[in-house]
């Protein structure tokens, strides 16, 4: 898969760099047993700051109220450019910026155990930032930069039934290309990840929705403690 990467040219020069960055971490020396943890929260929505985001800082403050230990940072796609172009080897257009390079140093520090990615359901799947993020995590699959992390995914969608566990799904999909550790909501439900539903722009009379993403964040805060060997 390397070699094909490589002659393929899927990279580019911003991917390459990151890769770089993340080959150098894996041939340092081991760190020192951690102090702590921290769990990134990627919301996906290109609208900014809506139910996507709160759904996603929903299951970071459960994560945080696990222990102590636990730091979390939500990082928002809006607003953001991400040309998904690059992981195929085509150019960045003319006056196209590209956000993702900052995205993915924060993603490849040993310090973040956790991560919880949020999308909005268009059409019975993820939106199209989410796609172009995961796209260009390519950069990780060399060195498997992303091995070993906690992962868990939250999904908002129009209707109780509107498309919101196939979009946790496909995320579920391209994250176990990676080697991350994929976690659904657990125990009481077992559930394969959070699902929220939208209502006017707000999702806090979703009362069951709201319970998954909040056993979705401790689930993945209890793992990541757990992986990094520090008590919960």
């Amino acid at each position: 898969m390397a070699d094909a990467l490589g002659r393929r040219g899927f990279l580019g020069a911003a991917g390459a760099a990151i890769a770089a960055g993340v080959a150098a971490q894996a041939a340092e020396p081991p760190a020192p047993p951690q102090q702590g943890v921290r769990i990134l929260g990627i919301a996906c929505s290109p609208r900014k700051g809506k139910t996507t985001a709160a759904a996603v800082q929903v299951c970071l403050d459960a994560a945080k109220a696990v222990s102590p230990k636990v730091e979390t940072e939500l990082i928002e796609l809006a607003g953001l450019s991400i040309p998904g172009q690059l992981a195929a080897g085509l150019p960045l257009g003319a006056g196209e910026r590209d956000d993702f390079p900052a995205v993915a140093a924060k993603l490849a520090d040993r310090a973040v155990a956790g991560i919880i990615i949020g999308s909005p359901v268009y059409f019975n799947n993820m939106s199209y930032l989410a796609k172009a993020f995961l796209d260009r995590c390519m950069v990780f699959r060399k060195e498997f930069g992303l091995s070993g992390k906690v992962a868990g995914i939250v999904a908002v969608g129009a209707a109780r039934n509107g498309g919101q566990e196939l979009t946790v799904q496909s995320i579920q999909a391209a994250l176990l290309s990676h080697e991350v550790l994929v976690v659904g909501t657990a125990r009481p439900t077992g559930r394969a990840g959070a699902t929220l539903v939208n209502q006017g722009d707000d999702i806090t009379g979703d009362d069951f929705g709201l319970a998954t993403a909040k056993n979705l964040g401790r689930r993945v805060a209890e793992v990541a403690l757990h992986m990094t060997g520090l008590p919960g």
